[in-house]
């Protein structure tokens, strides 16, 4: 697949996640703060964050670190902190902070919140981690979401 954000789009779909999925989450964020915005808005500002090179690179990177530790291919202890989503461990939200700053700072405490509360598709894909490894999506999603409230902020400013 020559087009880097098929592949991407491609990955999320297999892990269970849409652009659907996201851009709910950016319309519950931004829907007080931009009146009259409509889900397809939403959608499409989720599409321009998956454009982003720095993006594409963290959402297949994680999501390779997922397959891996499903897998067990990767050594101990880092196997077992992965599988377990250990709370210290925050390296999946490092990841999934380089995807919120691709439109600012604004995008950071979009990011606390989602990653805190867990709406939407987070929530799911945090119930499932028992069936999945989602230790890198569910920050990857949160971060992705976040940019695009970032974005529409910055468009909407």
């Amino acid at each position: 697949m020559d087009n880097i954000k098929e592949m991407v789009i491609k990955k999320l779909n297999e892990r269970e996640v849409n652009i659907e999925d996201i851009a709910v989450l950016v319309y519950e964020l931004q829907k007080n703060y931009i009146p009259g915005i409509a889900i397809e808005e939403c959608i499409k500002t989720v599409e321009d964050v998956l454009e982003k090179r720095e993006v594409q690179n963290a959402i297949l990177t994680g999501i390779s670190l997922d397959v891996l530790a499903e897998k067990n291919l990767i050594e101990e202890p880092l196997l077992s902190i992965i599988k377990r989503d250990e709370s210290l461990f925050g390296i999946d939200e490092i990841l999934a902070l380089s995807i919120t700053n691709v439109y600012g700072s604004i995008g950071l405490t979009n990011f606390g919140y989602l990653d805190k509360i867990k709406p939407g598709i987070l929530g799911k894909l945090n119930e499932d981690k028992h069936i999945k490894c989602n230790t890198f999506l569910d920050d990857l999603v949160a971060g992705v979401a976040a940019a695009a409230c970032a974005k529409l902020a910055h468009s909407k400013a």
